[in-house]
């Protein structure tokens, strides 16, 4: 079984904005995206693999109501907050967090936990406090991810290691993992391998060999869990991906790199048929 993941991120935000949003106007975005790539995700079997999109909080009414029956297309959101709605006990009070019964309630079936990105906000709240602790983050993780669970929402577990890291990044990621999935039911959790150290304009993508490694690590280390790799599936390394046995989908976010970049559903379908082959 393959796994497929698109996180959108921030990309609904107008390029007169400076974002690189040119596909739709914000409160038509979501829609957008799910009427671009369904169509096309119907040629695939649904046992052959699965499509999750990680939208924006503010989308996942639209990206929901644009879904036809059949759809491949699974709404996801990017984060919940490590404590829910409780009969009895917190009824609501989470002003600014979105607690997973929200996120469920709202029509969202997985989310992404751990992203590079949320691990660095997480990082810089600590450190203003004076908390260093790598192990830290990975405890309010870990709290995300149970509460995912509890609710009946599937996973996407991110790791990674920095270029500080990279030296020692066996056990970055088994600190990652083995904090972050401590506890947990595994089976309702894919894991997003995040080069970090390569990610970003200039920067040099790993080649086969490392990600074969690392995943052949990864799979040591959690018992064989599906892995995708995080660090960019894109039209210029799908096919190299798909022909590593350990790897099991990819994460997919921009699909245009030069001149009007941003998310184009035809480029993320052409991206989706190159890494399956078919």
């Amino acid at each position: 079984m393959k796994h497929i993941f698109l996180n959108l991120k921030r990309f609904d935000v107008p390029r007169e904005m400076g974002g690189v949003n040119s596909l739709a106007a914000p409160e038509k975005w979501g829609a957008a995206v799910v009427e671009g790539i369904q169509g096309g995700l119907s040629a695939y079997a649904p046992e052959e693999v699965d499509f999750t999109v990680f939208f924006p909080e503010a989308h996942l009414l639209t990206a929901k109501a644009a879904r036809i029956d059949g759809s491949r297309v699974t709404i996801g959101c990017q984060g919940i907050h490590g404590e829910d709605v409780a009969p009895g006990k917190n009824f609501g009070a989470f002003t600014t967090s979105c607690p997973a019964a929200a996120a469920s309630a709202l029509g969202c079936e997985e989310v992404i936990i751990g992203h590079c990105e949320e691990r660095k906000k997480l990082a810089g709240i600590m450190a203003e406090a004076g908390v260093t602790d790598p192990a830290a983050v990975c405890r309010i993780l870990n709290r995300e991810v149970q509460a995912a669970l509890a609710r009946g929402m599937k996973v996407l577990y991110c790791v990674g290691e920095s270029a500080e890291e990279k030296p020692r990044w066996q056990e970055v990621l088994k600190t990652q993992l083995e904090l972050g999935l401590d506890g947990v039911d595994r089976s309702q959790v894919v894991i997003g391998y995040e080069p970090i150290w390569a990610i970003g304009p200039g920067k040099t993508p790993p080649g086969r060999e490392p990600i074969q490694e690392i995943a052949q690590f990864i799979k040591e280390t959690t018992g064989g869990m599906d892995i995708v790799y995080g660090g960019g599936l894109k039209t210029d390394n799908a096919e190299m991906l798909a022909s590593i046995p350990e790897i099991d989908g990819g994460l997919i976010a921009l699909t245009r790199f030069a001149g009007e970049i941003g998310f184009y559903p035809e480029e993320y379908l052409e991206i989706v048929k190159l890494y399956m082959g078919h």
